[in-house]
């Protein structure tokens, strides 16, 4: 299938892991990398929608913060997990330090940026808490996230 993740057999990975999803290299040379970084076992668990929100907006902001390689860091639909979008071929040990060091940014932040009617869609549907909750737990587990599979 088109879509890698399609072609990944959801039963064997071993959630909390980050991977290296997808690399391309574009039209005009650039480079970027996909990685999976996955929260929940799929199937078994997923992310309340507050709290996938709630990290993807801290998330976004607070990786800029230690990056400018960040392009973009999206909620997978089932709710299991996030892709991160980097510019470049990053080692996957700097992605895993950018990671813990956003994810321990958002143990401690005060608010989730933007999340407001004004600076989106559906500001109401947010939890700090819930988001430094999942964020605790992804940390607690820093040791697995080069596993990928069972």
């Amino acid at each position: 299938m088109n879509v890698e993740s399609f072609n990944l057999d959801h039963r064997t990975v071993a959630a909390p892991y980050v991977r290296v999803a997808d690399h391309k290299t574009l039209p005009k040379g650039d480079t970027i990398t996909k990685f999976d970084v996955r929260f929940t076992q799929p199937n078994e668990a997923h992310l309340e929608m507050p709290a996938v929100h709630s990290l993807e907006h801290l998330f976004a902001e607070h990786s800029r913060n230690r990056s400018s390689d960040v392009i973009d860091f999206s909620p997978m639909g089932c709710q299991t997990g996030f892709y991160l979008i980097l510019q470049g071929t990053p080692d996957i040990d700097d992605v895993m330090t950018l990671i813990e060091g956003t994810l321990t940014d958002i143990t401690t932040a005060t608010e989730v940026p933007a999340a407001n009617e004004v600076q989106c869609g559906w500001g109401a549907n947010h939890s700090l808490e819930a988001a430094q909750e999942v964020a605790r737990g992804f940390l607690a587990a820093r040791d697995q996230w080069s596993t990928v599979t069972r």
